[in-house]
C-alpha cells in the first residue's frame, strides 16, 4: 500500500498570495501534478491539516478545484488554520467525514493498513489538544482491531522539534496520547503536519512524523528565542510505503525539477 501526504497547503482565495508572496495555489497545484506522475500510484492521499488559511468558503472552493485532477480517494483532517464548520461543508461530499458539529475523526477500513484521523484541533488557537473524548474515541479505535496495521494521521505533532516558535504552538497533553499508543503496537505511525518540514521522532513506542508543506517551509533555527521565519526551501510531501514484511517506510518528495536520473558508472 502506497500512502501519500500533503499537508499545510494554506490555500487562500483565488487571485491573493500568502503574506503577499507565497502563491500558495501555484505550489499545491505543482504538487498535485508531481503525485500524478508518480509510478506506483499512491493508493489513498492524505491532507493533515490547514488545507486553507484563513477558515474561508470561497477558500476551500478555492482548494477543492485544485484539488479535482487527484485520482485517488482523499482524506481530510482540520489544522488550526481551518474551520470546521467551513470544512464539513466544503467536503459534504466525502462520506467519511462524520455527520453533525463533533469533531472531524473517523477511520478508513479499506486497505491493508487501517488509517485513522484524529482531530487536534484546538479551537481559536493555534496549539493543538487531545481532550479526554478524544483520547477515549481512539482508545476504543485501536482496541477494536488489535492485530491490523494502523496509521493515526493527525495535525499537530506529539512531540517537541527544537524550533520554538512552533513548539510554542504544539500539542498539549501529549502525554495522554503516549499512553494509548503505547498500548497498541500496531500504530506503525503517527503522521502530522504544522511544522512546515521533514521531522522524525521516537514516540511511544511507533514513529511520530511531520511532512513538509507543499508550499513554504518554517526555516531550520534551533537557537533559544529564534525569530519565527518562513523560506521559500522546496516544496514537498510525503509517501509512506507499507509491505507486510517491512512494515511503514517513509520517503521525502521534494517537489520541482530537477537534473537525472543519470545512471551510475
Amino acid at each position: 500500500m502506497l500512502i501519500a501526504q500533503i499537508t499545510d497547503l494554506h490555500i487562500t482565495a483565488l487571485g491573493s498570495r500568502l503574506f503577499g508572496h507565497v502563491d500558495t495555489a501555484c505550489h499545491l497545484a505543482r504538487a498535485v501534478s508531481s503525485l500524478l506522475a508518480l509510478d506506483p500510484q499512491p493508493d489513498v492521499v492524505l491532507a493533515t491539516g490547514d488545507l486553507v488559511d484563513g477558515g474561508d468558503p470561497v477558500e476551500y472552493a478555492h482548494l477543492r478545484q485544485l484539488l479535482r485532477p487527484l485520482r485517488q480517494p482523499l482524506f481530510v483532517i482540520p489544522g488550526n488554520h481551518d474551520e470546521r464548520s467551513a470544512l464539513r461543508k466544503a467536503f459534504g461530499d466525502c462520506a467519511y467525514l462524520p455527520a453533525g458539529s463533533g469533531y472531524l475523526h473517523y477511520t478508513v477500513e479499506d486497505w491493508p493498513v487501517r488509517l485513522i484521523g484524529l482531530a487536534s484541533v484546538n479551537a481559536g488557537a493555534p496549539g493543538g489538544v487531545l481532550c479526554g473524548d478524544r483520547l477515549a474515541w481512539l482508545s476504543q479505535r485501536l482496541l477494536e482491531q488489535p492485530d491490523r496495521p494502523t496509521l493515526i494521521f493527525m495535525h499537530h505533532p506529539p512531540f517537541s522539534t527544537g524550533i520554538e516558535h512552533m513548539d510554542a504552538m504544539g500539542l498539549r497533553d501529549a502525554e495522554g496520547l503516549a499512553q494509548v499508543v503505547s498500548h497498541h503496537p500496531q500504530v506503525e505511525r503517527i503522521v502530522c503536519g504544522h511544522v512546515h518540514r521533514s521531522i522524525q521522532a521516537r514516540f511511544a513506542g511507533t514513529i511520530a512524523s511531520v511532512a513538509p508543506s507543499t508550499a513554504h517551509q518554517v526555516s531550520l533555527d534551533l537557537r533559544a528565542a529564534a525569530d519565527a521565519t518562513f523560506s521559500m526551501e522546496p516544496p514537498g510531501y510525503h509517501l509512506h510505503l507499507w509491505r507486510r514484511e517491512t512494515g511503514l517506510v517513509t520517503h521525502t518528495v521534494p517537489v520541482g525539477t530537477y537534473p537525472g536520473p543519470y545512471p551510475f558508472e
